[in-house]
């Protein structure tokens, strides 16, 4: 398979559907509160809404500087993704737009936003069902605010975790309990130790059965190398846990393998194609 380089949105401008609900005024101050973002995928006319994602993204440890155009953008291609595969079962895709950009200690302000969206999700929509989707530091979001009652899944694509230390609390997975759970990492990341995804899926896996992990043998942290298969994997794992469409086979055979089985899962080139 072809290596990029850059991914396919790189140099695109947003769309300006997505802009006009997503930007903070040109004021410099970091927002009062987190806001969700439109996808510029509509719903057909009469289509209720039968299912939200909130698409998290990437952060940074410590930092009081507003959210990152650039993280924004690199999530847009999953969610344009997922808000086409689901459109026929009104699947409605929002990105969260942060306060700020850092995670900040013990205040974990990225995982208090993603709460606060799924929260808003009910207040707009009512009872449907929500997946939380991040990647790097949003991934380790969506981990932490899966024990919000209206999340049914969490996609968590290159979760950023910290160093595990042993005088300190482990990353908790007890609201991991009862949600769908899948994880994607690359085995070549250097920003964040595939090792660390790897454990806190097992820990979390002995509570929960329906956990499960993939590996992308030889990526990186954006998984761009194989990222039409990501996509693939993600919709299918997305679309199976909000409205039970049936998984592909290694979706499936991951999540009711044990672990490492079910948590070390190859993605094979070409995943999705075959389908």
């Amino acid at each position: 398979m072809a290596h990029r380089a850059l991914p396919r949105w790189w140099g695109q401008a947003t769309a300006r559907s997505d802009r006009a609900v997503d930007e903070s005024p040109g004021t410099g101050r970091v927002p009062a509160q987190a806001r969700l973002g439109d996808v510029a995928v509509r719903l057909p006319e009469q289509t209720p809404v039968g299912g939200v994602v909130l698409l998290l993204p990437n952060g940074e440890a410590e930092s009081e500087r507003r959210p990152s155009a650039f993280s924004s953008a690199s999530v847009l291609p999953l969610g344009r993704t997922l808000a086409r595969a689901g459109r026929a079962e009104g699947l409605l895709v929002h990105r969260v737009r942060y306060r700020s950009r850092g995670w900040n200690g013990t205040e974990a302000r990225l995982a208090a936003d993603a709460s606060w969206a799924a929260e808003e999700v009910v207040r707009r929509y009512g009872d449907v069902p929500v997946c939380l989707a991040g990647h790097g530091m949003g991934g380790r979001a969506a981990l932490r605010a899966a024990g919000h009652p209206a999340v049914t899944s969490v996609l968590a694509l290159a979760p950023w975790l910290p160093a595990e230390d042993p005088s300190a609390a482990p990353e908790p997975v007890a609201q991991l309990t009862g949600r769908l759970v899948l994880i994607v990492h690359g085995t070549n990341d250097r920003a964040t130790d595939p090792e660390l995804s790897y454990r806190l899926a097992a820990r979390a896996k002995k509570t929960n059965r329906d956990v499960c992990r993939f590996e992308v043998h030889a990526d990186g942290h954006g998984l761009r190398q194989y990222q039409d298969e990501v996509l693939a994997l993600s919709a299918d794992f997305v679309l199976g846990s909000l409205f039970t469409r049936r998984y592909a086979r290694p979706v499936a055979d991951a999540l009711a393998a044990p672990p490492p089985l079910g948590l070390r899962m190859p993605l094979s080139a070409g995943f999705g194609r075959w389908r």
